[in-house]
């Protein structure tokens, strides 16, 4: 062989390697960048669900403190103004 055949053989062989490890690692990057997505929307789902929770416990006490209110008379909460 030539030295100019394996200067094109060694040039396409690396080429060639170049380019599966290329798609390889876009693949790889490809797959975690829909991961992370994943994780996101867990994340997402998962505030929904406390502020669901927050927003639930908040109308239950909104209900006692009627049904209290009802029941007995209630003051303001807030201090007497000093004089």
């Amino acid at each position: 062989m030539s030295r100019a055949s394996k200067i094109t053989l060694g040039l396409a062989t690396g080429f060639c390697v170049f380019t599966v490890w290329g798609v390889h690692y876009m693949q790889w990057a490809e797959r975690e960048s829909m991961y992370q997505g994943v994780l996101k929307d867990e994340a997402r789902l998962a505030a929904k669900r406390k502020q669901q929770e927050r927003e639930a416990e908040f109308q239950e006490n909104l209900r006692k403190r009627a049904m209290y209110e009802a029941v007995q008379k209630v003051e303001s909460s807030s201090p007497p103004a000093l004089q």
